[in-house]
């Protein structure tokens, strides 16, 4: 009997193992809790647009269509009640992918994404911001001790009615020192958005709100998250934060309503998206809604700002934004303005989120009243301008409408930041609506000023002599600047890409041990002959790095012409053992740099653990551009000193004093195909790449560069730090490929 109770038990056992790995096998599961998602529907995409075969196809296989078709050709497709076992979803996906006119099917699992409002603390902590002040007041209770917006030195009479307009400090002048985003300047000319389409990605938009029902656009909201036409949200105090971006661009002026949008002129519309399951198809479908129609989609949301996650775009969302820039507005692209971030707090990156770092996006970061960083501002090299939000709850924030149907003058983080960098562009597209995607990107960051800015660190200027930061990109948004330069301005010319790959002369990783520093250069003509890049743009580094604790890499990117761009700062909060494979880094800080010469990679460890080890596999550095300067009479930059030896003189500066040169086989920098937008040429050539020293990091400095304006040069601020050699440990650590 007993042993027949322990078959019994062996059976139950094993059909436990099993349920087990069907689950995992068919579910995605979070890495620190070990709990699993399961799919939540499937994509299937046609030949062709057919929507009566696509009924079809879900019908015959136990399923059925819900929505319309996103992407031209895809289809949501969902189980029926009927269907209820895993392995019976899994063999109907299956049997899908064996249909012949079913080109490509995928189960679609929920991705964790957050608004970027809410800057959430650890659970372990008290969840009191530790900005914020409190005092008692007469009454013994305790009230928020808020400074007031600082009266502008000149106090002009107020051209609106609405109520709240004078509380909007960062539209007329209410910052410390008499700043704001000089958007008057654009409407004493009678700017204010006509005939500009913005939609707000987001949790839906309250669309009969008193202060929005005038400028709402229909043909620029959806709801996909219920597959109808209606974006109004769920009323559950949970759901006004599209509500509340959508009032910053367009809410109506001179109505006695709440205050004005920077664009009240402009139609504005939203995609309920965010209130329910996010998936990639869900993100693709946002992203691609009536591109010929909506010209401007403003995203105030992204991956967990955490410190810790690497998350972008999947293969949907991003051919969303191919097409969005490739054929929206009919063929001039859509603008995509997206949220830098709300990590700050916790060491975040934005550039560990593959949606700022997308060359498809306008990454817009923060400034407070005053005008410093706010505490959960993120940094990256991809922050392309800065617009005012709010900072600690002494200070003011943002105004603008609030479901339902009310006003708030607490809206917060880089969420409050994006949208009003979109009504700043729906300005500048009234005043100019045959600007390509591309030269929003150019105006933006041409206009934008740094001096409001200019008391915070990190500074630095560029090869072509602007002033750019980590933080605020190349500074605050500047409507009025924008405007008049967007109404004389010359579409810029093609857009070419030439790309570079390193390949390490051993075909195997290079391994990597405890604390350590490596250098790799690559030489760089520009891709000469046929499709030049003279005239840089974005500047993209694909690199592949394991690492035991991925929070303790840094990677830094030199250019020919000095400028230094921080690709990935240190990040504590960041324990993953796996890297980062092909991770698209991106800079603009070299914006209308000449590429030719020595570009320098340094990736670095600050890790304290002798027996870290990982691998570096490869890196690939992208220049987009073009082959003349943007503009007719622009200044052509060549790559004076600091060049291509400054670089490597900087290299030697940098490395160990103490260092063992490796002698290699001449390696060589291939080309690799890389998907090009129309009108955009690439050149591919294999360019020769000397062999480079590796160095022992028993003393090393550390510093930063700085120009000496009395010199005329950049001089190596440095200080020196000794470390023990440490030998490789015993056992290297095997991670999975």
């Amino acid at each position: 009997m007993r042993i027949s109770v322990g078959r019994i038990g062996w059976h139950i056992l094993a059909v436990l193992v099993s349920v087990v790995i069907s689950i995992e096998h068919d579910s995605i599961c979070d890495e620190s809790t070990g709990a699993c998602v399961e799919p939540t529907h499937t994509v299937i995409r046609l030949a062709k647009r057919d929507d009566e075969l696509a009924r079809r196809i879900a019908a015959d296989h136990d399923m059925h269509v819900k929505g319309e078709p996103f992407l031209d050709t895809h289809y949501f497709l969902y189980h029926s009640e009927t269907t209820r076992t895993r392995r019976h979803k899994r063999a109907i996906v299956e049997r899908l992918d064996t249909h012949p006119a079913v080109e490509w099917v995928e189960e679609q699992r929920p991705k964790k994404r957050v608004k970027r409002d809410y800057i959430l603390l650890d659970n372990d902590v008290h969840h009191a911001n530790p900005f914020r002040r409190s005092v008692l007041s007469r009454d013994g209770t305790r009230r928020s001790q808020r400074q007031q917006p600082q009266s502008p030195r000149e106090i002009p009479s107020l051209p609106f009615s609405d109520p709240l307009y004078k509380d909007q400090w960062y539209l007329h002048g209410g910052a410390v020192g008499g700043y704001d985003m000089n958007v008057r300047q654009a409407w004493l000319q009678g700017y204010a958005g006509r005939n500009v389409s913005v939609s707000i990605l987001d949790d839906g938009i309250q669309r009969d709100h008193p202060d929005l029902a005038a400028n709402y656009d229909p043909r620029a909201s959806t709801d996909i998250n219920d597959h109808d036409d209606d974006p109004t949200p769920q009323n559950n105090g949970d759901n006004k934060h599209g509500t509340r971006c959508a009032g910053e661009v367009a809410a109506l002026a001179g109505n006695n309503q709440c205050g004005v949008g920077v664009a009240f002129k402009a139609k504005i519309g939203g995609v309920r998206m965010l209130d329910g399951a996010v998936s990639d198809s869900v993100e693709a479908a946002s992203l691609s809604l009536n591109q010929d129609h909506i010209d401007i989609y403003s995203a105030s949301w992204g991956p967990e700002d955490d410190g810790k996650t690497f998350d972008g775009p999947g293969p949907l969302a991003r051919e969303a934004f191919y097409r969005g820039i490739k054929n929206g507005r009919g063929g001039k692209g859509n603008i995509f303005v997206w949220a830098s971030g709300n990590g700050g707090s916790r060491q975040d990156s934005c550039s560990a989120d593959g949606y700022t770092t997308s060359v498809y996006t306008l990454s817009i970061s923060s400034a407070t009243y005053d005008n410093h960083r706010p505490w959960y501002l993120e940094e990256c090299p991809s922050s392309i301008a800065t617009t005012y939000s709010s900072a600690d709850f002494r200070q003011p924030a943002i105004v603008t409408v609030d479901v339902p149907g009310g006003c708030t003058d607490k809206h917060t983080g880089t969420s409050a930041s994006a949208p009003l960098a979109a009504g700043i562009i729906a300005l500048a597209l009234e005043a100019n609506p045959e600007l390509t995607w591309r030269d929003m990107q150019h105006l933006v960051l041409r206009t934008a000023n740094w001096k409001p800015l200019e008391n915070n660190p990190g500074w630095s200027r560029n090869g072509v002599g602007r002033m750019v930061s980590n933080k605020f990109g190349y500074g605050l948004m500047d409507g009025g600047a924008l405007v008049n330069m967007a109404k004389s301005w010359k579409t810029v010319p093609e857009q070419h890409i030439c790309t570079y790959e390193y390949r390490l002369a051993n075909p195997n990783p290079r391994p990597i041990v405890g604390r350590f520093q490596l250098n790799f250069t690559l030489d760089v003509n520009g891709c000469e002959t046929g499709t030049p890049v003279i005239y840089l743009e974005h500047v993209q580094v694909h690199a592949t790095v394991r690492y035991l604790k991925r929070g303790d890499l840094k990677l830094t990117l030199f250019s020919p012409s000095g400028t230094r761009s921080v690709l990935l700062p240190p990040r504590p909060q960041d324990f993953n053992a796996n890297g980062f494979h092909k991770w698209p880094f991106l800079s603009v800080q070299q914006w209308g740099e000449d590429p030719r010469g020595t570009w320098l990679l340094m990736v670095e460890s600050v890790t304290t653990n002798p027996a870290a080890a990982g691998t570096f596999h490869d890196w690939t550095l992208l220049l987009y551009g073009t082959a003349d300067p943007a503009q007719p009479g622009d200044p052509v930059y060549s790559a004076t000193p600091p060049t291509s030896q400054g670089v490597l003189s900087r290299v030697q500066q940098l490395t160990s004093q103490k260092r063992t040169f490796i002698k290699r086989p001449q390696a060589f920098s291939r080309v690799r195909q890389m998907p090009i937008p129309s009108g955009v040429q690439e050149q591919r050539q294999f360019v020769p790449r000397r062999p480079q020293p590796q160095s022992t990091f028993q003393q090393a400095s550390f510093g930063q560069w700085v120009w000496d304006p009395v010199a005329q040069r950049w001089i190596w601020s440095r200080r020196i730090r000794k470390h023990e050699p440490t030998p490789p440990p015993p056992h290297r650590r095997r991670y999975k490929h």
